[in-house]
């Protein structure tokens, strides 16, 4: 096989981009900032001279707000070139098309491509979600195409995925990983696989909030606080895909489920189908899981906590000891007395720290009195939000007691319906098993998979780095359960997981 090597850093690198579209454009700007000739086609008459013109003003602002040293948005600029024609491109070390996402189309430009580049040149598909291996498939050397895929906008999202195609030749890789580097992205390496490294490990966060929804656990508006609020995120699931649009993400959800032949994982949801199908796509709609006026999302003021508080609290003495202790010292805060007996006295508020188990199951498990129990999710921090889950049989009494009780600080609470693994628990153990899963597979080595999400996500954490810190056998304690209790094989665990877990070592663990 053709082994192809390139001076990334060569002052006279030639790049040409194909598509002038945002992601194209976006291209060009860093690439020009970085200091490489660029040339911009688009099929499109006048696009690519349009674009240019866009990029010099994006430029300009830059420069203005102090972003940029004096005259280098001029000399920036001049780097990039409108293309009247493919055929101009032929001089061009590199292409990297950006033009719509479809199979057909882009098999038909690398056809093009080939019949007016160097033999020695290099194509880069930024495909998000198409195979490189079918979009290199029928050129005549596809040992020269590779992914190349950037996030929207690029100038931002300071992150590139390389994807090697099966037939694409060693170097070629090598040296795409080099030019995203040189354009001031992380670049990492990813295996040709669905949804490749970021689209494939946040499959986790919108599909479970969707199974949560679902279940009727909670609702919309509480959903996305406690998740912002407890696990870090920063937009909710459902904010989130209102701000995406349905019409770009509802897709991508069922495409990656289909490629990887119904992976449970990956299963979407009926909810989102249902918006998709009835148009409300989110915020560009006007309607989604919210409604938009004027642009501007709206969203109820957070109701007053209750007033009562009960008696006594009784802590479960069997919960995770990890867990029972910040509770207790905030219980302490709180000036309540704690019920410290092996069974809770009849007036006593029944508080169970659930780790990926129902509270129901807990509370019929330990003899409690399911209408005075209550859980707490305690897995996250306490400080900006608690999420109280009820049993079934709950009363409005209890309820309301722990409520007040665990909001007299101040702290926002939102209580929620019965639930193995609650709101964030589940949320998050499936995303950070998702990752297990991708580095068991080997689509990216554990530092890539964990800057990847964590830059392209916006994650707190990278989710491998998340599953060390909150306790990789936490994470699976809670997948077990939620496995247990629902016998769906999406809650089964990884691996890698189990493995890591059980040896007591760190996630980001490779082989020796």
């Amino acid at each position: 096989m053709t082994t192809f090597t390139l001076d990334i850093q060569a002052p006279g690198l030639r790049l040409g981009i194909v598509g002038a579209g945002v992601m194209g454009r976006g291209i060009a700007q860093i690439a020009a900032q970085a200091g490489i000739r660029t040339q911009l086609y688009d099929a499109r008459p006048q696009a690519a001279a349009e674009a240019r013109s866009a990029v010099g003003s994006q430029l300009e602002r830059l420069e203005a707000k102090g972003k940029l040293a004096a005259g280098a948005s001029a000399a920036a600029l001049a780097r990039i070139e409108a293309a009247p024609s493919l055929a101009a491109l032929a001089d061009c070390d590199i292409v990297i098309e950006a033009i719509v996402e479809n199979l057909d189309a882009k098999r038909a430009l690398i056809a093009e491509l080939e019949a007016v580049l160097a033999p020695q040149a290099l194509i880069a598909s930024n495909t998000s979600s198409l195979s490189v291996t079918a979009i290199a498939a029928r050129a005549q050397h596809p040992e020269r195409i590779a992914g190349m895929h950037f996030f929207n906008p690029v100038p931002l999202m300071k992150i590139v995925e390389v994807i090697d195609g099966l037939l694409t030749a060693p170097g070629f890789a090598d040296a795409l990983l080099g030019l995203g580097e040189r354009m001031g992205h992380v670049a990492v390496r990813a295996k040709d696989t669905p949804g490749f490294i970021v689209n494939h490990g946040g499959r986790g966060y919108g599909t479970e909030a969707m199974r949560i929804l679902g279940e009727s656990i909670t609702d919309v508006v509480s959903l996305d606080r406690i998740l912002r609020d407890c696990a870090g995120f920063r937009m909710g699931p459902c904010e989130l895909l209102d701000l995406t649009g349905l019409d770009v993400s509802h897709p991508v959800i069922e495409s990656i489920y289909m490629q990887y032949y119904q992976e449970p994982r990956y299963r979407p949801s009926p909810i989102t189908r249902q918006l998709y199908e009835a148009g409300l796509f989110g915020r560009k709609s006007g309607r989604g899981f919210y409604r938009y006026v004027d642009g501007e999302q709206q969203v109820p003021a957070e109701a007053a906590p209750p007033q009562a508080r009960p008696p006594r609290v009784w802590l479960d003495p069997m919960a995770d000891a990890g867990l029972r202790a910040p509770v207790a010292a905030l219980l302490a805060s709180l000036g309540t007395p704690i019920d410290d007996g092996e069974q809770p006295q009849a007036d006593a508020l029944c508080v169970l720290l659930p780790l990926g188990d129902d509270v129901t199951g807990s509370a019929l498990a330990r003899g409690l009195d399911p209408t005075r129990c209550v859980g707490l999710d305690a897995l996250f921090p306490l400080q900006r939000r608690r999420v109280l889950l009820t049993t079934p049989l709950t009363t409005a009494h209890w309820r309301e007691a722990a409520h007040g009780l665990f909001a007299a600080d101040g702290v926002a609470v939102s209580v929620v319906a019965d639930s193995a693994g609650g709101v964030a628990q589940r949320v998050v153990a499936l995303i950070v098993n998702i990752a297990c899963d991708m580095a068991q597979q080997g689509i990216a080595s554990p530092t890539d998979i964990d800057r990847a999400i964590r830059l392209g996500l916006g994650y707190p954490q990278g989710p491998l780095a998340w599953g060390d810190a909150l306790g990789a056998a936490r994470v699976l304690t809670i997948l077990q359960r939620m496995h247990a209790f629902y016998g769906d094989p999406r809650y089964r665990p990884s691996p890698w997981l189990l493995r890591r877990a059980g040896l007591g070592v760190s996630l980001l663990t490779v082989p020796a």
